[in-house]
């Protein structure tokens, strides 16, 4: 009986984590070079958008591709203000994100019609690695996902071992901790940064693809839901590393996961209770880990 239950949930819990683990992934290095990108629930949504819109011309392929092109779009008009006018980040997060949210509900009403409400399109399919999803529990919840579940294990140690180990990624730790000193030592800030926003784009761009073509299988205007908002949280939580970024993002899809296991028992409760326990999680734990976690240095200083 217990497994009944357990399989499917963690299994939702894997499912749900990899969109937040992939823009919280961006968030991360964007961060590390010292940005806040606080339009990164703007680059969520504009990749779900561009996602639905490229995938019904050239696929699932061109989908994910015009995702991630959508999410890249928007965040370099955050990078433009931040790097090159050194405005302040919250701000210009803050703008860009309604901007997005703004402008893919105009589009989408304009590409579609006020009935676009309705449009569906296939999800990509599971795909189960012969033998290793058949290990009791963690099989099905590690091994029966789709392909960009995959991609992300081979993301999170690629992009730890890049941070750590390479001369690209300690300069842009270096920037992080204090422009000035990475200058001196031959690094060039202003580039480093945009580099790091663009990639946060992408990745928020593909967080929205992800939603679109591997989970839900349609847009419906706001649909981002916060997960931009709960990315940034999950990086304080992963304490600034690739593998605590994953991790946490983990214990979030878990969080999402438990609200639809919630509402399959039965349970006579509000329904809205068990949709805001992911929001009162990210409340909690940022509480908790108030103080103990160290941000880069020059982390949001225009």
């Amino acid at each position: 009986m217990i497994e009944v239950i357990l399989v499917p949930f963690l299994e939702a819990a894997v499912r749900t984590a990899t969109p937040l683990a992939f823009a919280a992934l961006g968030e991360l290095v964007a961060e590390r070079a010292g940005v806040i990108n606080l339009g990164l629930e703007g680059a969520i949504i504009a990749g779900c958008l561009g996602a639905l819109v490229a995938s019904g011309v050239g696929g699932p392929v061109a989908g994910f591709a015009g995702g991630m092109a959508a999410g890249i779009a928007l965040t370099a008009v955050f990078a433009f203000f931040v790097v090159d006018l050194r405005t302040d980040q919250i701000i210009a997060g803050t703008a860009v994100s309604m901007l997005g949210l703004g402008l893919t509900g105009a589009i989408y009403r304009g590409l579609y019609g006020t009935g676009g409400a309705g449009l569906s399109i296939s999800t990509i399919a599971p795909l189960a690695i012969p033998g290793l999803s058949a290990i009791p529990l963690i099989g099905p919840a590690l091994f029966r996902q789709t392909v960009p579940t995959y991609a992300l294990y081979a993301l999170v140690p690629c992009l730890a071992w890049w941070l750590r180990s390479t001369h690209a990624g300690l300069a842009l730790r270096a920037t992080g901790e204090n422009e000035e000193a990475a200058e001196a030592a031959g690094a060039a800030p202003r580039r480093i940064r945009w580099g790091a926003l663009l990639v946060a784009g992408a990745m928020g761009g593909l967080c929205g693809a992800t939603l679109v073509l591997a989970q839900v299988g349609t847009f419906s205007e706001g649909m981002s839901a916060g997960r931009g908002f709960i990315a940034i949280a999950i990086v304080v939580m992963g304490r600034w590393s690739a593998f605590g970024t994953a991790l946490a993002a983990l214990v979030f899809g878990a969080a999402f996961a438990l609200q639809y296991l919630f509402q399959s028992l039965g349970w006579s409760l509000p329904y809205q209770l068990f949709i805001a326990l992911p929001y009162v999680l990210t409340l909690a734990l940022l509480a908790l880990l108030r103080g103990r976690a160290t941000a880069p240095a020059g982390l949001g200083r225009s």
